[in-house]
């Protein structure tokens, strides 16, 4: 679909350019990587790419980033060869970084000053982003399946230098990759990396709570434009420029919800400031919710955190 510029309440064309080389996507991604994805830069082509040897190969990784919230690695590499398969690809990334754990620990904690230990990271959330500025569909048709750690975004470029970073989304996702492919390596990264779905926490819940759960989801999905689905190990994450406003999860069978804003909202609701770690810039905050009677007072509470978090993204 075309991107217009309104003007005089008429829709004009805004037209695409090219980058002029494929290390601009990878500079300018970096530059912005909080903004676009929400991650910490560790290592690429601003400093120095890591580079790791298995297997008898070298894996030259375009760039290493964190996720502070899920103390997890990912990986993004930006693709130049139509012709090399994003799963097979992706999947020797994540096996050879499993395998060598102790570096990629190394690589964060001298790039960023801190003292990890292989226990600190959720290997689980391990991930892989690809970005082009064009995937074929062999590659799109690739991503078909419902527990698969390999994202991919199409980079564009437009006048009045606007830039796009467009998800490619799979068409269906009902079969999982490792019941599907027989492929060593995707067979053993499979048993250490998982993905998954709201309808896996959906399943924690009490019966009681579930049409509550549901409609929770569905409204903190509603609170505002920009909002995306980020399901981890824990939670149901609600997503705006690449951080969660909101979460919610399963604890012994009830519903608790999470919020990240600087101050506590005027509320009768009884709501719990969180520890907050070196990694948070912005506060968490707690509360449960029991019945469908405190759902109003919860999405009072979403709309103060959204509002708050993205007037600062505004203002930033």
């Amino acid at each position: 679909m075309p991107i217009f510029q309104l003007s005089n309440k008429k829709l004009i064309p805004v037209k695409e350019k090219s980058f002029d080389l494929e290390i601009a996507i990878q500079k300018l991604t970096e530059e912005n990587l909080e903004t676009i994805f929400g991650l910490k830069f560790i290592s690429g082509a601003l400093n120095q790419e890591f580079s790791i040897r298995a297997q008898e190969q070298d894996f030259y990784i375009d760039t290493l980033a964190f996720d502070e919230d899920q103390k997890s690695f990912i990986i993004i590499e930006y693709k130049k060869d139509k012709s090399i398969s994003v799963i097979d690809q992706g999947f020797a990334y994540l096996s050879a970084m499993l395998n060598h754990k102790a570096d990629f620990i190394l690589e964060l904690n001298e790039r960023l000053h801190k003292t990890f230990t292989k226990k600190d990271i959720d290997w689980e959330q391990s991930r892989v982003i690809f970005i082009s500025t064009e995937f074929t569909n062999y590659q799109r048709n690739a991503i078909n399946f419902k527990d698969l750690p390999i994202f991919l975004y199409e980079a564009r470029i437009y006048d009045n230098n606007i830039v796009e970073y467009d998800p490619i989304k799979p068409y269906r996702t009902t079969e999982s990759i490792g019941s599907v492919s027989k492929d060593k390596t995707i067979q053993a990264v499979s048993k250490e990396v998982k993905v998954y779905s709201f309808q896996d926490h959906l399943q924690r819940v009490s019966p009681e709570y579930k049409d509550l759960f549901i409609r929770l989801h569905d409204e903190l999905m509603k609170i505002g434009g920009g909002i995306t689905e980020n399901v981890t190990t824990n939670y149901v994450g609600f997503r705006f420029h690449g951080t969660n406003y909101a979460a919610i999860s399963c604890k012994a069978g009830k519903i608790v919800v999470h919020f990240r804003m600087k101050t506590k909202p005027p509320t009768s609701l009884k709501i719990e400031k969180r520890p907050q770690s070196a990694w948070d810039i912005t506060p968490l905050w707690k509360t449960i919710v029991f019945d469908e009677s405190h759902l109003p007072k919860v999405l009072e509470i979403a709309q103060h955190a959204y509002k708050d978090y993205a007037s600062r993204f505004k203002n930033g």
